[in-house]
């Protein structure tokens, strides 16, 4: 049995115009959003938002996918920054200050996984087509060589495709800004940096000032 790399395993075969492109021909496009502490607000607002989210899933004729990425926050660069703020000061009790903060900060680091969440929702556009025999024997062999199934667009219709994309990800991007949530469609570089992050989970996130 061929012995397959992490590139074939991989389905994102580009990313053109801020939209991912699938191996398959499929579309994604992919929103960030900002989270909300429903625990601290009070009882009306909770069945506020509820209700909200009730009628954003209602009005929804598609799949979509919601993703939480967890990663241990890198506090170096942020600790760095501390030491160097502390160096310039010229008061003795803010340098204390500044080393004991930064002492705590570095133990409390140590003790406890320091994680940061970020929240997605990836809006999918499929590409359908009337099955065929060959159609469904190169779908099998997709599942033991997925790299040798590739679907190539015409330019057409990914133009085509990408508009009716653009248009289900307005709707969600809308309805996300109407229960009060800060939403942002990620755009290539973002992408990106979204999917190598993915698939080196191993890499901390930087502390960002």
């Amino acid at each position: 049995m061929a012995v397959q790399s992490t590139k074939q395993l991989v389905e994102v075969a580009n990313i053109v115009d801020n939209v991912v492109l699938l191996k398959n021909g499929s579309l994604r496009s992919v929103i960030e959003v900002s989270a909300t502490n429903f625990e601290l607000r009070s009882e009306g607002e909770q069945v506020a938002i509820l209700q909200n989210f009730q009628r954003f899933v209602n009005s929804i004729d598609f799949p979509l996918q919601i993703v939480i990425h967890s990663r241990k926050l890198n506090i170096d660069e942020y600790l760095k920054l501390i030491d160097q703020s502390s160096a310039s000061l010229t008061n003795e009790l803010l340098k204390i200050q500044a080393s004991e903060y930064s002492k705590f900060i570095k133990e409390l680091s140590d003790l406890s996984n320091i994680m940061s969440k970020k929240f997605y929702i990836v809006v999918p556009f499929y590409v359908f087509e009337t099955p065929t025999t060959s159609g469904i024997t190169q779908s099998l062999k997709s599942i033991f060589k997925p790299s040798t199934v590739v679907k190539e667009l015409t330019s057409e219709q990914l133009e085509t495709y990408r508009s009716q994309l653009l248009q289900r990800t307005e709707l969600i991007f809308d309805g996300l800004v109407g229960m009060g949530l800060r939403a942002k469609t990620l755009e290539k570089d973002d992408l990106m940096n979204l999917f190598y992050g993915l698939y080196n989970p191993g890499n901390k996130i930087a502390q960002q000032q």
